[in-house]
């Protein structure tokens, strides 16, 4: 082997393969959630009057 070479460490790749196919079953599930139970925006809170003792 010359030094020109480049070596490819196959458990560097396989970990990214991995964590990229995570992180599209993520997004995916993320999705199928914001579907179901959407979040919308945050409600506005009114002013409280303070509770009279």
């Amino acid at each position: 082997m010359s030094s020109d070479e480049k070596l490819i460490d196959f458990s560097a790749e396989r970990a990214k393969r991995i964590h990229d196919l995570n992180d599209k079953r993520l997004e995916e599930m993320r999705k199928t959630f914001e579907q179901v139970l959407p979040l919308g925006k945050a409600k506005k809170k009114g002013k409280r009057s303070p509770k009279k003792r």
